[in-house]
């Protein structure tokens, strides 16, 4: 690959954590849990990542206050999803930081959740190793977990290869039987993600723009789209409500006494 950026979506305010502070602002294991995704993707290899903002982005800024610090030679940047429209296009909402890479092929941007605290780097050498590998347009880290409720499923066709993600509401009987999902790592050639990201319809019922529809439209255009099963199960932990936090502060916690780290494990 010629490079690897990240995009880190954390533009949303998390009403469900009873509080005024950006979900992605609130710190578990002593860190704002934005913070531990952008270090995981600068110890993966990004010398660029771009944070996108929304809700009281000054705190999301922040929140990221010394990384530059102490990861010398990685760029830190920000852009701005000014109104919420779904993943897909907070993802758009970084295009024009991408002129260069959008140029020719081979550019690999990771986009990760701002809000899983939880992500190893080990995960992302691992996402980004199999997309380079495969010289793929789109590569999908997933996991397998025993309870999928509420979570997409990977679909895949009678080969094994990727076919789609549907969303658990979407699902038929028969699909909500699928115990791996999409836990939202995934790895993208620039250039065809952000052509992918202009042909995306607006969902019937929302009108949002859901990044989960690229890796269909790339396969519908006869590009790769590789799966690696490489989140591990106990990793897929959301976020969204103060009890959660909590039990994602035991499981870093428990890493650190382990190991000594908390990212790389």
């Amino acid at each position: 690959m010629k490079s690897l950026t990240a995009i880190i979506l954390a533009a949303g305010k998390g009403t469900r954590m009873g509080s005024d502070l950006p979900k992605v602002a609130h710190r578990v294991a002593a860190r704002p849990m934005v913070r531990w995704v952008a270090d995981a993707c600068a110890e993966a290899g990004c010398s660029r990542i771009i944070i996108v903002v929304g809700y009281r982005r000054e705190i999301v800024r922040a929140a990221l206050d010394g990384f530059e610090s102490d990861h010398p030679g990685v760029a830190l940047d920000f852009a701005l999803q000014s109104e919420q429209h779904g993943t897909g296009h907070a993802v758009a909402c970084a295009a024009h930081l991408f002129t260069t890479e959008t140029r020719t092929q081979g550019h690999a941007v990771f986009v990760l959740a701002g809000d899983g605290p939880l992500i190893r780097t080990s995960t992302l050498c691992a996402l980004r190793d199999r997309h380079d590998t495969d010289g793929a347009s789109a590569t999908l880290a997933t996991a397998t977990i025993d309870d999928p409720t509420g979570y997409g499923r990977i679909i895949r066709d009678e080969t094994g290869a990727f076919f789609d993600i549907v969303e658990h509401g979407n699902a038929s009987p028969e699909q909500r039987g699928i115990h791996e999902i999409n836990p939202s790592y995934y790895c993208f050639d620039a250039q065809c993600l952000f052509d992918a990201l202009g042909r995306l319809t607006p969902d019937a019922a929302t009108g949002e723009r859901f990044i989960t529809d690229v890796p269909r439209l790339l396969l519908q255009s006869q590009r790769t789209v590789s799966i690696v099963d490489a989140v591990p199960a106990e990793d897929v932990l959301s976020i969204n409500t103060p009890e959660q936090l909590a039990a994602v502060e035991r499981v870093l916690q428990q890493r650190r006494a382990q190991t000594g780290k908390v990212n790389s494990a």
